[in-house]
């Protein structure tokens, strides 16, 4: 097959190629023309927090860049307004442009962990959704017709069950659509439930009598509880912008069966390595811990460097093999009693008070040893005392 060891690496961890041909005949264009295909992949930014199940398509988009071809991200300032709506119950609530401009900022910051800035192209929506009226809107909006909106699952069983379904969010497909023909995008990169939209791209560059996008879609990343999508709202979730030491830990958790999942969609291992530890895994060979520790150093190692992830793989295996806590930890001077469910989320060892809550219902925060049970405890050290939650976060306590 021609171009087969680019196509083995675009393949690897992605679940569909739509179509695969055009694909291969877009690789042979570009081969012949030196001219770099335009990889496209829009962000909402209506968070600011990246995890690395975030950065899936993220990665994808770099394998491209490393196989010389351009990456266009796309700043969805007017799509974010919206609030994607697929697989939603109900509206997002609107935000503002200075909200959108503020995430964006800090997302892209997060997103260079892992592109090549000097082939990564930025654009905003902005630069041609602004200069629209509403003639050209209305001619957008001829392109499709109801039938094809009621076919995405979201949008029919909204319907169906009597939901509220705002006319703007029917808008969401056609304009992230409109941004292929904007950018002229050769290949767009998403989720599996992104499909609808990133059809929706094909139809309308075709109206525009421009050369069809390939969807190239890789399936979401599970959290580290193995049963949900990672997700920030359920604690499951690897975050960019974790430290190495929380990173190992967090990948040493995950159940042994999603090992394969996460070097396929978190590493740039080579896909024929992976082959080879999935074999070894399926035969018995080796340890699964042994390959889940390759597996966290990789991890961290993209984010962090070699060095850091010999630190943390240490580090580990210094509080968990020889059940020690770790050697540096940060610390809190108290200087008066405070609301154990504040003092976890203020010094951030949880995310929320929602969080803190359920760390504690689950046995899982602890003070030198001994378990809170009551979520409206109040704390005051009266020496030095180490607080525990999960397995992984440590704070050191003081007597202010």
């Amino acid at each position: 097959m021609k171009f087969e060891k680019e196509m083995k690496i675009i393949k690897k961890g992605t679940s569909e190629i739509i179509p695969e041909e055009a694909l291969i005949k877009k690789l042979e264009y570009s081969h012949k023309t030196g001219k770099p295909l335009r990889i496209k992949y829009g962000i909402d930014p209506t968070g600011s927090d990246v995890h690395i199940g975030h950065l899936v398509p993220i990665r994808k988009m770099r394998e491209f860049q490393d196989l010389g071809h351009i990456g266009v991200i796309i700043i969805g300032d007017f799509t974010a307004q919206i609030g994607d709506p697929t697989g939603r119950d109900s509206s997002r609530p609107a935000l503002t442009h200075e909200q959108v401009k503020q995430n964006a900022d800090r997302y892209m910051e997060q997103i260079y962990t892992v592109l090549d800035k000097s082939k990564t192209e930025v654009r905003w929506q902005s630069e041609w959704f602004g200069k629209m009226g509403m003639a050209d809107v209305l001619k957008l909006l001829s392109k499709f017709t109801l039938a094809q909106f009621l076919a995405h699952d979201t949008f029919r069983k909204r319907y169906e069950n009597g939901l509220s379904l705002g006319m703007h969010e029917l808008m969401y497909p056609v304009l992230q659509a409109y941004d292929s023909v904007a950018i002229q995008s050769d290949v767009e990169l998403g989720a599996t439930e992104q499909k609808f939209n990133i059809l929706s791209g094909r139809d309308m560059q075709r109206y525009f009598n421009m050369p069809e996008q390939v969807a190239v879609l890789s399936p979401i990343l599970m959290g580290t509880d193995g049963k949900q999508k990672m997700s920030k709202s359920l604690g499951n979730y690897i975050a960019v912008f974790d430290n190495p030491k929380e990173k190992y830990g967090k990948v040493m958790s995950i159940p042994d069966e999603l090992i394969i999942n996460y070097f396929n969609y978190a590493t740039k291992l080579d896909p024929d390595e992976i082959d080879k530890i999935e074999k070894e895994l399926k035969a018995g060979e080796i340890n699964p811990k042994i390959i889940k520790q390759r597996l966290a150093r990789e991890i961290v190692s993209l984010y962090h460097g070699n060095e850091e992830a010999v630190k943390a793989e240490e580090e580990f295996n210094r509080i968990f093999s020889q059940n020690k806590i770790p050697t540096d930890m940060p610390e809190m001077i108290i200087k008066e009693k405070i609301w154990i469910i504040k003092l976890l989320k203020d010094t951030k060892l949880c995310s929320s008070n929602g969080e803190a809550r359920r760390m504690i219902k689950q046995n899982a925060v602890s003070i030198d040893g001994e378990k809170i049970t009551n979520s409206n405890q109040e704390i005051f050290p009266e020496n030095e005392m180490i607080l525990k939650v999960g397995k992984r976060r440590f704070l050191k306590l003081i007597k202010g």
